[in-house]
């Protein structure tokens, strides 16, 4: 099984020789990828699809699993057989298969809008197993539109469970979430909240407590239970913590 998966994570989206004129356009970029992992709590890594390889890890140490970002930027792919279960590799594939079969179907000029985000385990060097959420989006095509380069970005999921295999669009409320037991793609909407409800949440997020929360906007600490409940139902999650994460992650607050 496990040399399908290298097949699979390593051949799906096979890049041909690139132009000079597509080798123009990364001129300088790793520079701003730089200055953001700066920035950011989360892990940050760039895949290069031409050379199967890491073009860019940052120090941020979610993704390294006790490695040395320079220890894994030389692993490359083979980071994600070492630190990577087997039956998350098997998902992992999965989820390679119908993404970029997903991506090729999509009109040329919007391809670099859209984004895939899923859940999967690393291992720590302590064999300790973290669930993670891994975000991945087009930085540069080649001149067949195939993704040439990718950045990623790497946080500790929301989720219980590996999974959760979601393609959302720059500026659309539209989600296509994979259903695992059959690889079909099923589109829905983006929820929504109401404005007070995004109030609350960003009160949560800035450390409030309810009875905070209900003396800020007036209400009281039972109508602020209320209103985290009804978060909660849209949300589908079932805490604060589940919901600030996922408000953050779907660019909700």
């Amino acid at each position: 099984m496990k040399n399908s998966i290298h097949s699979s994570l390593l051949t799906k989206n096979k890049v041909g020789n690139i132009s000079q004129e597509d080798q123009l356009l990364q001129k300088d970029y790793l520079e701003a990828v730089k200055s953001f992992a700066r920035l950011t709590y989360e892990s940050v890594y760039v895949i290069d699809y031409e050379k199967m390889t890491f073009e860019y890890v940052s120090e941020n140490p979610l993704f390294l699993c006790g490695y040395s970002a320079a220890e894994v930027l030389n692993l490359g792919y083979e980071f994600y057989f070492r630190n990577v279960p087997e039956k998350d590799l098997e998902l992992l594939a999965q989820i390679n298969e119908a993404g970029f079969d997903f991506y090729e179907k999509l009109p040329t000029d919007k391809k670099k809008e859209y984004s895939i985000t899923y859940d999967f385990h690393l291992i720590n060097k302590n064999g300790k197993n973290i669930l993670i959420n891994h975000k991945l989006t087009p930085l540069f095509l080649t001149s067949e539109q195939k993704i040439w380069k990718a950045v990623c970005i790497v946080s500790i999921s929301h989720h219980q469970q590996a999974g959760n295999v979601f393609i959302k669009k720059q500026g659309s409320d539209e989600i296509w979430e994979l259903d695992l037991e059959n690889t079909i793609w099923r589109k829905s909407a983006k929820p929504t909240l109401t404005e007070r409800e995004i109030e609350i949440l960003r009160l949560h997020a800035q450390g409030l407590t309810i009875n905070q929360i209900a003396d800020k906007i007036f209400v009281a600490p039972d109508t602020v239970k209320y209103y985290r409940r009804r978060i909660f139902e849209r949300l589908s999650v079932t805490n604060i913590v589940e919901a600030l994460a996922y408000a953050v992650n779907s660019k909700i607050i």
